[in-house]
């Protein structure tokens, strides 16, 4: 997975499939990324770098593609990937993962079950336990790791409008989120739209 060169729209497509992993101290667990949103830094008006708007709070978008930029939004931790080079503040949200391994404790950590463990990217880092500190850090060379070997496929990928983007001009309406079609981890997706999980894989 090339964090660097990469389009950071190919990004975000070529992470559909992915296995994500977090270990903490007693417990791994493991998903496949179901759900992506693409940010394109200094021109895209609802990225956090956006005119290279330059803070503590987003300095870790700055760094190399491959740092983890965690932050927090109504209280729920969202995990991003930083997909180019120094500088440029662009990355890939980690929107939803349908889940694998610690289905358990997943079910502890958020009182919930079924589709609800993890189809939206503040659900899933609480199932995973996922902590803030990791924000900064290097992905792969801590606790959270991507296996992009034992990964799946999609059959089909869905480009539609990103997620609570309201009043960001043409940016709000931009296909910019990635799903894989039909898989009921996807946030926000209808019954009717939904299919066996194993039917979303090639």
């Amino acid at each position: 997975m090339d964090f660097i060169n990469n389009e950071t729209i190919q990004t975000a497509k070529d992470l559909l499939g992915v296995q994500v992993i977090y270990e903490d101290d007693d417990q791994t667990y493991t998903g496949y990324i179901v759900e992506t949103e693409a940010y394109l830094g200094f021109q895209d008006q609802a990225a956090h770098g956006f005119k290279g708007n330059r803070t503590p709070k987003v300095e870790s978008l700055y760094k190399l593609g491959g740092t983890i930029y965690a932050h927090v939004m109504h209280t729920h931790l969202l995990i991003n990937f930083v997909t180019r080079t120094e500088g440029v503040p662009e990355g890939v949200l980690i929107r939803a993962v349908e889940p694998e391994q610690g289905i358990e404790r997943m079910r502890e950590n958020r009182n919930k079950d079924g589709y609800e463990l993890t189809n939206g990217p503040g659900k899933w880092t609480k199932a995973f336990n996922v902590p803030r500190r990791l924000d900064g850090s290097r992905l792969n060379e801590g606790r959270l790791k991507i296996d992009i070997k034992h990964r799946k496929h999609p059959r089909d990928i869905v480009e539609d409008a990103r997620i609570g983007i309201p009043k960001k001009g043409e940016w709000t309406e931009k296909p910019l989120r990635f799903t894989v079609k039909g898989n009921p981890f996807v946030s926000r997706m209808r019954k009717s739209d939904m299919m066996n999980p194993d039917e979303t894989w090639m």
